[in-house]
């Protein structure tokens, strides 16, 4: 690091060093540059450096150290105000503000010395001529802070009535204390509806709308608004993490995750900053900090998880519930030092009150890549009575209600009552019915126990269930990969079923249980056979398969003509129905007859809808979805995928639902409808989560949320959601695809938010990818992408570098408007680099030869339309940069030399757009405005004038509301004032 040898070179120094993250860094950083400042002997130096060192103190986490620079610097003030620049003894002023805050930060400092202080800002702002509403602002943090309420209403009131001046807070910083009262006074509603400019970016500054998203938080739960809390959340913490000086809005963001069910989400903030639990620097931040690390741990606590080991203050390990008895000792006791400096009790009840709060909701999803935290019971000093096991009668009852309506969990019913008979004999019945549902839950190894009941069901007098038995298990041998034997035990069973019926031997529910295990094992001999011995497509009845596809639908509708009137209120008959209709389906499928499959599993899922069995429906209603959306009918597909969420209910596995949502999210996004999309895939990204499936469906339904948010313009929401995304996805999984389309997407939010060169990162990383790709047009347009982002971040020659790289690729694509503006970006780049004026010059030229080249080996009209306007563009931006070629103090006839230059490059442009009539109207006024303002430079008047009244005669007759006309008659208007002047 080089001596400073002169005041401009303190100057860079200081700016340089304000331009450093937040931290003790920045701070040792203007403690030397101070230093620096005295050895240079000008009193100006020191009275900056000062300011300097003052400013970084109070963007940290050290702000404790403010008041002896302050001190110094109003010392040197009462001494030599005449030493005193006006900036300078504006910004001496405006930090009388930050003492008084400062000194009510810290509970060392005694209420009347910050008293004092406050009459001394009063004092000393009436004698400079401001206004009191800084003071008043000042007065009343003072009585809120203690609790006074009628001093702090009545200093409120004085503060917004007083008028505003160059004293006063920015309009942000003061909307932000004024919403902070009205949360205190319980009027949530009221605070936001303050806080509304400052969230809608009507007011900003360097520490707003950041403060102000984090304080929204809690009001926004409350009021039951979690949606908008969930985006402030989101928003709000990108803006707080970098900034060390934040440990406030940081706390509220941990508070969020503590009352929201995303207690894992508040333990990654805590690991983030691990010096928030240790900086004592700003003991008020530190006193909220600690205050919600308490409200989380206690959360952790309650949920059983007390023994997690959870991060903490360095030097040792930490379980949850040794933290939170450690963060509520330290808030505690910081409390009870700002109560006693305070004489009241009103700081130790609102940290109490807060440390206190009641989660808001269970789980709020954040879409973002989040653990959730799972719940074991409480401990509990007397535990809870265990209810009476019911008896094996019940048991029995319960299980058999639900089997023959078809509910879930009625193999679980059946589980528990074998466990109950474990040392009961039962009758062969129930012995029967055990050992069936025992086979049912075993899947594949359960065939030999479907034989086992079917003896069982002989035994108990029931020869038809016996053979249904026996079906059930012939079709699990089919499942298992025996098709030739099942048909040939099936097609036995067949025909001695059908003999008992004709007999009277048995009814109608096990005569079409026997049919539908034939039917099953018939259709899945058609499209789930070995390998190989199914083709692909669609199959015609002449073929072996096509004759097996014929037998199964005869098989099918067989099922269909036996209980088709006979079903009446039962409901295994009806879903005998339903299951046969879904099986024409299938059968209609295979035939490639989309058409008829549709209608058949619409039928299916209807018939499983009135039966009172509508989870059923889900799989067909999917698969309804799959057909429409091949053929294209979207809507029907969207139909089909809300019917699925509204029948699965909650019977349907949280995967399951994923995948709904997900499909859902796609075809709504598909129609436009960006906002409805995003709540699906959040929904599809918070339930893939809850099922495991994090790094796989989650992280594709993340990748997707971010890219709806991105299309909403909520590009801080889409970054958090993105950057988590491309944690988990990865080309093996998901495609490289999905990987290049988050990296754009993110690249696009990045910029958005001025993080140029986050931006460009993942602009290359994408481009890297998408370089091995056949079609290179992604890649092009990715290292374009790259380049502009470079150039925002101000790295000229990496941009350059891609520019040229993007030109190579827009050549071999054929695409020279894209080269074009490659070319015409390179140009600005040189005019700023080493290669200055004459490399930008060749720049520009080979971009007007290129697109003239274009234009005339174009024979499309409309390519010859836009390459006529990029070629105007071209000419226009030339004259821009001929212009902007030439310093301020060159000498007049090389000014005047570029300016006619630029002009020719002018009057070209205003050509090419005039020919483009009607729709180069606006690009014509702009050059020919430019222009105007050439010639009147050149001191043209008169040609100046005329082409201001040409640009007003061109928009007569315009619409008043339209922007753009607006714009370039209120710029001809002054273009001709300037002129007449």
């Amino acid at each position: 690091m080089s001596e400073i040898t002169d005041f401009d070179g303190l100057r860079r120094a200081m700016a340089e060093n304000g331009e450093q993250p937040e931290g003790p860094a920045r701070n040792a950083r203007a403690e030397q540059l101070l230093a620096e400042a005295e050895r240079l002997n000008i009193p100006l130096a020191v009275i900056e450096a000062l300011g300097h060192q003052l400013k970084v103190y109070n963007y940290s986490s050290e702000k404790d150290k403010m008041f002896v620079p302050f001190a110094r610097l109003l010392r040197l003030w009462d001494e030599r105000p005449e030493d005193f620049d006006e900036y300078e003894a504006h910004s001496l002023h405006w930090v009388f503000k930050w003492m008084s805050a400062g000194m009510l930060d810290q509970p060392h400092v005694p209420l009347a010395s910050v008293e004092k202080w406050l009459g001394e800002m009063e004092h000393r702002y009436r004698l400079a001529g401001y206004s009191e509403r800084a003071v008043r602002s000042a007065e009343f943090s003072v009585a809120s802070h203690v609790g006074d309420l009628a001093r702090a209403e009545r200093a409120y009131g004085a503060w917004l009535a007083a008028d505003r001046d160059e004293m006063a807070d920015c309009h942000a910083c003061e909307l932000h204390g004024q919403g902070i009262w009205q949360v205190e006074r319980g009027r949530d509603a009221e605070a936001l509806r303050i806080w509304g400019p400052v969230l809608e970016g009507e007011y900003s500054c360097a520490h707003e709308p950041h403060t102000v998203l984090a304080s929204s938080l809690t009001p926004l739960l409350r009021l039951g608004r979690v949606e908008e809390a969930r985006a402030h959340h989101l928003r709000g913490f990108r803006l707080v993490r970098p900034m060390e000086s934040m440990r406030s809005a940081y706390a509220d963001h941990v508070e969020f995750c503590a009352l929201t069910g995303n207690e894992a989400r508040g333990l990654e903030l805590l690991a983030e900053r691990p010096a928030y639990f240790t900086d004592t620097g700003h003991p008020r931040s530190r006193l909220e900090f600690m205050a919600v690390v308490t409200l989380l741990t206690d959360r952790l606590t309650e949920l059983g998880l007390g023994e997690r080991q959870v991060p903490g203050p360095a030097g040792r390990t930490w379980t949850a519930r040794e933290l939170a008895g450690h963060a509520r000792a330290e808030a505690l006791e910081l409390a009870d030092r700002f109560d006693l400096r305070n004489g009241t009790v009103h700081v130790g009840d609102r940290i109490r009150a807060r440390m206190a709060q009641r989660p808001v909701v269970d789980r709020l999803p954040l879409g973002i890549r989040t653990t959730r935290s799972v719940a074991a019971p409480a401990p509990s000093a007397t535990p809870p009575a265990r209810p009476a096991e019911p008896d094996l009668p019940s048991l029995l009852a319960e299980a058999r209600r639900l089997s023959d309506a078809l509910q879930p969990h009625a193999l679980e019913a059946w589980a528990a009552v074998a466990r109950a008979a474990r040392d009961v004999e039962l009758d062969p019945r129930a012995r029967a019915e055990v050992t069936d549902h025992e086979a049912m839950a075993r899947g594949p190894e359960g065939v030999e126990l479907f034989d086992r009941a079917a003896e069982l069901y002989a035994e108990a007098g029931d020869p038809g269930e016996a053979l249904a038995a026996r079906a059930r298990g012939a079709y699990v041998r089919a499942l298992r990969g025996e098709p030739a034997p099942a048909v040939t035990a099936v097609t036995a069973l067949y025909d001695e079923v059908l003999a008992l019926y004709a007999e009277g031997a048995t009814g109608v529910r096990q005569t079409a249980s026997v049919l539908m295990s034939r039917a099953r094992i018939l259709v899945h001999r058609v499209h789930g056979g070995p390998p190989g011995a199914v083709p692909d497509g669609p199959v015609p009845d002449g073929s072996v398969v096509g004759g097996a596809l014929v037998a199964a639908e005869q098989a099918v509708r067989e099922v269909l003509a036996l209980v088709g009137g006979r079903v009446g209120d039962d409901v295994r008959l009806a879903a005998r129905v339903a299951e046969a209709r879904a099986m024409l389906g299938e059968l209609a499928e295979r035939r490639g007859d989309a058409e008829r499959a549709a209608e058949s599993f619409r039928r299916a899922a209807a018939e499983y809808v009135g039966a009172g069995l509508p989870w059923f429906a889900v799989e067909y209603q999917v698969r309804v979805a799959a057909l429409a959306h091949q053929a294209g009918d979207l809507t029907e597909a969207e139909r089909a995928l809300r019917a699925a969420l509204e029948h699965g209910g909650a019977y349907v596995e949280p995967i399951g639902r994923a995948q709904l949502h997900l499909q859902l999210a796609e075809v709504v996004g598909g129609r436009g409808e960006p906002v409805e999309a995003a709540e699906h895939a959040l929904e599809a990204a918070h339930r893939a989560d809850e099922a495991g499936e994090s790094g796989t469906l989650g992280a594709w339904a993340r990748q997707q949320l971010g890219g709806f948010l991105l299309r909403q313009g909520r590009c801080a929401e889409a970054a958090e959601v993105l950057e988590s995304a491309l944690a988990e996805l990865n080309a093996e999984t998901h495609g490289d695809g999905a990987v290049v389309q988050a990296r754009w997407w993110l690249g696009d939010c990045l910029e958005e938010l001025g993080e140029h060169r986050a931006a460009a990162e993942h602009r290359l990383r994408a481009a890297e990818i998408a370089r091995h790709w056949p079609e290179q047009q992604d890649h092009a347009t990715l290292a374009h992408l790259a380049a502009e982002s470079l150039g925002n971040a101000g790295l000229p020659a990496e941009a350059d570098e891609a520019y040229a790289r993007a030109g190579e690729l827009w050549r071999a694509l054929g695409n020279p408007q894209f080269l074009v503006r490659s070319l015409r970006a390179r140009g600005w780049l040189a005019l700023r680099g080493e290669s200055g004026v004459e490399g930008a010059r060749e720049l520009m030229v080979a971009a007007v030869h290129t697109c003239e080249r274009a234009l005339q080996a174009a024979a499309d009209p409309v390519a010859r339309e836009q390459l006529t306007a990029e070629l105007g563009t071209t000419h226009h931006q030339f004259g821009d940069l001929l212009a902007r070629s030439v310093a301020e103090e060159a000498e007049d006839g090389v000014i005047q030399a570029a300016f006619e230059a630029a002009l020719v490059q002018m009057d070209r442009a205003v050509t090419l757009f005039g020919s483009l009539g009607v729709d180069g109207l606006h690009s014509r006024t702009g050059a020919e405005l430019a222009a105007g303002w050439l010639e009147a430079d050149l001191a043209r008047a008169a040609d100046a004038a005329a082409r201001a009244r040409g640009v007003l005669a061109a928009y007569a007759g315009a619409d008043a509301e339209e922007e753009t006309a607006g714009a370039r008659r209120a710029e001809a208007t002054q273009l001709l004032q300037a002129v007449e002047e």
